[in-house]
């Protein structure tokens, strides 16, 4: 008898918003439904019609998109569970991109909803406000290995922010620093160089003024123990107590996203299937490149349930 796979479930972060997103599921699922108006409800103002119809500048905005994205993922969660109780395979682990880490908090009921958008809100202003005070930004680097990357930081004053997948690092810091980083990487061999449309320098030290203000909120916030475990972002190892949660997330604050080694970690430990759920294929497209035999598929939209529930009644 062949083994059971294995699955995680993992969470996009802030750059897998479009405007658009989750009206499908609003229309065609009771649970989505439920869950645009309960964030509609808690942040009192209409963040689904901002997800359905923009505009995409106000949608794009850190302290309106990082709700947003937890939203929707939540939503698409919550349809496909309620498709088919067989549907949906239960998850080995979770693991959330950044921003998606708070939505696997949710899907593992270390959170409420509720309480999880109240939290990724605050995140998100202190977020937008530490960019305007520390103008900066974020820069994707194809190409050049991390050790390269590495020696870049430490000649431009930046930082490594993200280690996505082999060949993709995300480096953080100052407008100024970022221009001098990206002229060297080009001097270098970077096959290509992808500024992001972000706010701020995120996961790096200009994050490090809004540490105390975020710790409060952390801190008046409950947690639960997770029912199932989470990959942390920062150590790419298994979260296990509440402790150590809310000190993942105020690491993961200033300190670099290491997402391949938390596949990595998932994949040595006998995932074979991951599953994102959330809006568009970003976290899929890096899984497939850190672990190619994995099967890989998606929950964003309405097509993407009845997919998953015509496998099911298949098999």
């Amino acid at each position: 008898m062949p083994d059971m796979p294995r699955v995680a479930y993992v969470f996009p972060g802030q750059g897998s918003q479009k405007v658009g997103m989750g009206q499908d599921l609003y229309q065609d699922f009771s649970s989505a439904r439920q869950t645009f108006d309960e964030a509609d409800a808690v942040l009192g103002f209409p963040l689904s019609r901002l997800c359905f119809q923009g505009p995409e500048a106000e949608l794009r905005r850190t302290d309106n998109v990082q709700p947003a994205i937890l939203t929707t993922s939540i939503a698409c969660l919550r349809a496909a569970q309620q498709t088919d109780s067989r549907s949906l395979p239960s998850p080995s682990f979770v693991a959330g991109h950044s921003l998606g880490e708070y939505t696997a908090l949710v899907a593992t009921g270390v959170l409420n909803l509720d309480e999880a958008l109240k939290l990724v809100r605050e995140r998100g202003r202190l977020m937008y406000q530490a960019g305007e005070k520390s103008p900066g930004s974020m820069l994707a680097i194809m190409g050049l290995d991390r050790t390269a990357t590495e020696e870049l930081c430490q000649e431009t004053g930046t930082e490594i922010s993200n280690v996505n997948c082999p060949g993709q690092i995300i480096i953080s810091g100052a407008v100024d620093a970022l221009e001098a980083a990206s002229n060297l990487a080009k001097a270098r061999g970077a096959r290509r160089l992808v500024p992001l449309k972000v706010s701020g320098a995120f996961h790096s030290s200009l994050m490090e003024p809004i540490i105390g203000e975020f710790s409060a909120a952390v801190l008046n916030t409950t947690f639960r123990p997770p029912a199932i475990p989470i990959v942390a972002n920062v150590t790419a190892q298994p979260l296990v107590d509440v402790e150590s949660i809310r000190e993942e997330l105020l690491h993961q604050l200033r300190r670099c996203i290491q997402w391949q080694p938390t596949v990595e970690y998932m994949a040595q430990n006998g995932v074979n299937v991951f599953c994102e759920i959330g809006p568009g294929s970003v976290l899929t497209g890096l899984v497939k490149r850190i672990e190619p035999t994995a099967q890989t598929f998606n929950i964003g939209a309405s097509e993407d349930v009845a997919q998953l529930r015509d496998l099911a009644n298949s098999s």
